[in-house]
């Protein structure tokens, strides 16, 4: 999968499980405040992601991903492995 498509994928599925609007997913937001995260739903966006794009996180990976452009490189490098 390109990366670009992959980026498209990952706005899409976040903006309609969290209510916003796709713009306002950008690489530098924080994903936290853009999709107004709390302990539980950062939880249920780890189990989306996990599903949706076959790939683990582990709790201190994501501790260290705080941006979409840190999501995004995650994403695609664990897709690439």
């Amino acid at each position: 999968m390109e990366k670009e498509e992959l980026i498209k994928q990952i706005n899409e599925v976040l903006a309609e499980e969290f209510e916003v609007e796709v713009e306002t997913i950008t690489p530098e937001a924080n994903i936290k405040e853009t999709l107004q995260l709390d302990s539980l739903s950062l939880v249920d966006m780890v189990a989306l992601i996990e599903s949706t794009f076959s790939v683990k996180i582990k709790g201190q990976e994501v501790a260290a991903v705080k941006t979409f452009g840190s999501l995004y490189d995650f994403i695609y490098e664990r897709l690439g492995k």
